[in-house]
């Protein structure tokens, strides 16, 4: 098996009580995912325990797609998203008006992001796209908003932990650990019994730090061990994460396509237009006679 211990989703089950978990480890994808933007370091801080979250929700659902995780809200962070593909591609980018407050990281989601909502999606390509959930972001820090979330969610019965650090090159690292709560039909115990697995798988994973989660030296193996061991725990095939965007030069074609005359004017300088994109700020240039041809074909 492998003891890859970063850029993973790793599920597990615990076998007393067959509950089902998933463990989160980033490593450089998430510093690239990072690195791509010059964002101050409270939003930096804020991304990567939210492209954990979306890699952590992700992996609870059965897709083949685009998992979507966004935050609209009315503060410096007008929307902040991410998405992880079924199989393993991950990207993420913020729209940033305006400097934070200079307490932005001791409260990230109101001082950040102000009034604001959590919203998923998945997409399967030519199926309807499904709106998993949207609710009200409630609470100083983003774990707080989605145990708010979990609380009252009918797709998703859990308990998280997110964490986010630097290492000692000022690397971003990130971990999340989740378990599900099964309905009842799908676990053959007393609903007693039931409430007492879960009571002591949470206070199991509450015992997880933050610098367990972060640690690369910490195999996910080994810290499912550290957690579970008592109650048995298996785990199965990991799923690789990567920094990954899905943008083209041809994708930045069809968007030339999409502009009127009059736009494509307005956008010219020097009679070159530049289509950057939001998730990797790759730069696409054409020329006019790029442009005219994108136009006519």
């Amino acid at each position: 098996m492998s003891v890859r211990s970063d850029d993973l989703i790793q599920p597990f089950l615990i076998e007393a009580s067959g509950l089902r978990g998933r463990l989160i480890r980033l490593g450089s994808a998430v510093d690239e995912v990072v690195g791509r933007h010059d964002y101050p370091p409270a939003v930096q801080a804020l991304m990567v325990e939210f492209v954990a979250l979306a890699a952590a929700l992700s992996a609870a659902l059965k897709f083949d797609g685009i998992f979507t995780l966004q935050a609209k809200g009315n503060g410096p962070v007008r929307l902040m998203a991410a998405d992880v593909t079924s199989d393993g591609d991950i990207r993420a980018y913020a729209s940033v008006k305006g400097a934070p407050p200079p307490d932005a990281a001791e409260a990230p989601v109101p001082r950040l992001l102000g009034a604001s909502y959590l919203a998923f999606t998945v997409d399967q390509g030519e199926h309807t796209e499904l709106y998993q959930g949207i609710v009200e972001l409630e609470g100083p820090q983003l774990i707080d908003c989605v145990q708010h979330y979990f609380q009252q969610s009918d797709q998703f019965s859990a308990a998280i932990k997110l964490a986010a650090a630097r290492d000692e090159k000022g690397r971003w690292r990130a971990g999340a650990l989740m378990v599900q709560r099964l309905p009842a039909d799908e676990l053959d115990i007393l609903a007693e019994e039931k409430e007492d697995a879960w009571r002591r798988a949470t206070i199991l994973m509450g015992s997880c730090t933050a610098e367990e989660l972060t640690d690369p030296k910490i195999s996910q193996n080994e810290l499912l061990y550290r957690l579970f061991h008592e109650d048995g725990v298996r785990v199965f095939d990991i799923l690789p994460l990567r920094f990954a965007c899905r943008c083209s030069r041809d994708r930045a074609a069809r968007i030339l396509t999409m502009l009127s005359e009059g736009e494509i004017e307005d956008y010219k300088i020097d009679g070159v237009i530049s289509i950057t994109c939001e998730f990797c700020n790759s730069e696409e240039r054409f020329d006019e006679r790029e442009i005219t041809a994108s136009r006519a074909s």
